[in-house]
């Protein structure tokens, strides 16, 4: 049975993008098809993640959303791009397929959702199409920061809910606003995830306090690495450092969304 899973978090520049397409790479890896949805229409960038640019969008979620496209024609299928050059070896996704539908990075288009807004139920529409469509075994949603009207549709639709934080005062106050409407949609599952801690702190202590001041489940710790800063989204992290132990917590946090 199909999934749909959201990623979100309260502020930007938490690492929730990176997050989702690490996620996706992995579910992908294990023979699944992976759909990943950006809806965070006013400042898209999951697609450099995946290697695209703004020449190769023939359609995207703008074009869908105002009515230039069916959804399906929006997706592009970035399982080649997930290949990376590395001492001479690619590394592929065996079996699994990655489709990206990416939204507008053209300022224009940017502006015209600012100004203009859009239908917001044909998200929906458009979330269940994928699955059908693309025979999708995980719709994976990359939300817009903060709660508004289409990251509350996401959050109520989705079978799992990762909200990502950093170990920083303004993520704990504006977390706990998402966890407490998150609980009010009755979200299956919803898990919480700590990213980019610094090494210095201890992480069974962090996540016990995480853990009470929330009254929910801590999937995962994600302390920082500088080889992750490196990269600077130049790629998919868990395909460059497949042994990497910030890796292996990606593919616990995958589990748990998938469970």
């Amino acid at each position: 049975m199909s999934k749909i899973i959201s990623i979100h978090s309260f502020r930007g520049g938490t690492g929730k993008s990176n997050s989702t397409a690490n996620i996706a790479t992995l579910l992908a890896a294990e023979g699944r098809r992976v759909g990943v949805i950006d809806t965070d229409i006013q400042s898209p960038g999951i697609h450099v993640l995946f290697g695209m640019t703004e020449d190769e969008f023939e359609y995207t979620l703008n074009d869908y959303l105002w009515g230039k496209c069916d959804i399906k024609k929006a997706a592009h299928n970035v399982t080649n791009h997930l290949g990376s050059d590395i001492k001479g070896q690619v590394l592929v996704i065996p079996q699994g397929q990655v489709y990206l539908i990416p939204s507008s990075i053209r300022a224009g288009e940017i502006a015209r959702v600012l100004r203009e807004g859009y239908d917001v139920g044909l998200l929906n529409d458009g979330f269940h199409k994928l699955v059908e469509e693309l025979k999708l075994d995980v719709l994976m949603i990359d939300t817009h920061p903060g709660l508004n009207e289409e990251t509350l549709l996401s959050i109520a639709i989705s079978d799992a809910l990762a909200i990502i934080m950093r170990p920083d005062q303004q993520d704990f106050q504006g977390t706990s606003v998402t966890v407490e409407v998150a609980r009010k949609l009755a979200v299956p599952r919803m898990v919480l995830v700590v990213n980019k801690t610094p090494q210095s702190l201890n992480q069974e202590a962090l996540k016990k306090q995480v853990e009470q001041t929330y009254n929910c489940e801590v999937a995962a710790i994600i302390p920082h690495s500088d080889e992750m800063m490196t990269l600077a989204s130049a790629g998919i992290f868990v395909l460059r450092y497949p042994n990497h132990p910030v890796t292996q917590i990606y593919k616990k946090i995958a589990a748990r969304l998938m469970s």
